[in-house]
């Protein structure tokens, strides 16, 4: 999605493929925000792991993990090894997101009030603040 905001300012949000391709083709194209979704499995882990070393002397002005399918304090504590100091945010393995899934909505529109969307939410409240 593209689009210009009151303050002349342009925004690009991406949805990009999973590895880590894209960020070898960034080049040096400064970012303002890069949402890093991992979820606690070792191999998304080790994953995110290499694209946060990717990003490192990037002009990259804030990066966030996002951690997804957070099933407990066990998978915070995994996704805060591995990503140390970087900011955190969890959603939370959530039922009402896969059921929403498998009667074909959005999650927000199926369950607005669930963990999942409630973490969401925060997140995208807390951007646009920041912008």
């Amino acid at each position: 999605m593209l689009g210009s905001g009151d303050i002349g300012a342009t925004s690009v949000v991406a949805d990009l493929e999973a590895g880590l391709g894209t960020l070898t083709r960034m080049g040096d194209t400064p970012i303002d925000v890069v949402l890093l979704v991992v979820e606690p499995s070792a191999k998304s882990v080790e994953v995110g792991r290499r694209a946060v070393a990717l990003l490192e002397g990037r002009p990259v002005g804030r990066l966030i993990v996002v951690g997804n399918k957070v099933a407990g304090e066990e998978d915070v504590e995994r996704l805060r090894e591995a990503f140390g100091d970087h900011e955190l945010v969890v959603v939370p393995d959530d039922q009402a997101v896969r059921a929403a899934d498998r009667a074909g909505d959005s999650p927000l529109d199926h369950a607005p009030g669930c963990p999942a969307v409630a973490a969401l939410t925060t997140l995208a409240e807390r951007l646009a603040a920041a912008s």
